[in-house]
């Protein structure tokens, strides 16, 4: 325990900049978020511990780094585990900029010239450019109407670490003979495809028909299996198109080889973005 007459209390870190949702953090039940008034969360640097943690190769696979992280330099999220995607990104931007200052270098190559050079990426650039996605508006599918609603953190990692196992069967699929080879070729296919279809269910809040609301996921997991494929497609790529509102856009980038404009996906990896 820490003693609350700590002479050097003082000293210790201080919030280095502060963060408005992109949600503004409205959706939340209670205890995932305590909102300040202003509307905007005091984000603190990482410790020497948070430092430690975020390279912990078994914490990031798990998830628990990142929430752990989260709890410590936004002590006003409770629940990192019920953050949605639409604010992640935000969060681990603005962590990260709180520690570091707000330039980030990033390596990428030309795509005229396939010169690699380091380019310094402006994080709070990022942050003023994240938007969430409209999530109000309801899908029309015949006399159908579906709500979509962003994914949680908990959700997105346990999915993330089932594709991992099924990516590791592909890896291995070289060394085995040609027919089992096949088999477990479709087998691993057909794995991605349920944990495709499950997470698409679990970002439909509700499906609407003419005389009920449905909004058990194992009913609209059931309908996305036996839904014929042109109204499956219109879901995937209707969800697709929210999630992409509100991702990090690509970063425009002035070859210093060449001259050449072109735009690199800032895909933020915890792995490489924290350890």
């Amino acid at each position: 325990m820490i003693a609350t007459n700590n002479p050097l209390k003082q000293y210790f870190r201080r919030p280095a900049i502060y963060l408005r949702l992109p949600s503004g953090g409205t959706g939340y039940p209670p205890g995932v978020v305590d909102l300040p008034e202003s509307g905007e969360l005091p984000i603190y640097p990482m410790t020497a511990i948070d430092e430690i943690t975020s390279k912990t190769p078994d914490a990031l696979f798990s998830g628990t780094a990142i929430v752990e992280l989260i709890k410590s330099c936004i002590p006003d999220i409770k629940d990192p585990w019920s953050i949605n995607s639409t604010d992640l990104d935000a969060i681990l931007v603005a962590i990260k900029s709180a520690t570091q200052g707000n330039d980030f270098e990033i390596e990428s190559s030309c795509t005229a010239c396939g010169e690699a050079a380091t380019y310094g990426v402006n994080l709070i650039g990022i942050l003023t450019g994240l938007k969430p996605g409209d999530y109000s508006k309801e899908l029309e599918i015949g006399d159908l109407k579906i709500k979509f609603r962003p994914l949680l953190y908990k959700e997105m990692n346990d999915a993330a670490k089932t594709q991992f196992e099924i990516q590791k069967i592909f890896s291995n699929l070289e060394e085995l003979p040609e027919e089992e080879r096949n088999t477990k070729t479709q087998e691993a296919i057909k794995s991605i495809t349920e944990i495709t279809m499950q997470l698409l269910s679990k970002t439909i809040e509700y499906i609407e028909t003419p005389g009920s609301q449905v909004a058990e996921k194992a009913f609209i997991l059931d309908f996305l299996h036996n839904c014929d494929k042109n109204s499956y497609i219109t879901i995937r790529d209707y969800h697709a198109k929210l999630k992409e509102q509100t991702d990090i856009k690509p970063l425009k980038i002035k070859c210093i080889h060449c001259q050449v404009e072109y735009e690199q996906p800032f895909i933020l990896n915890a792995s490489d973005f924290f350890g």
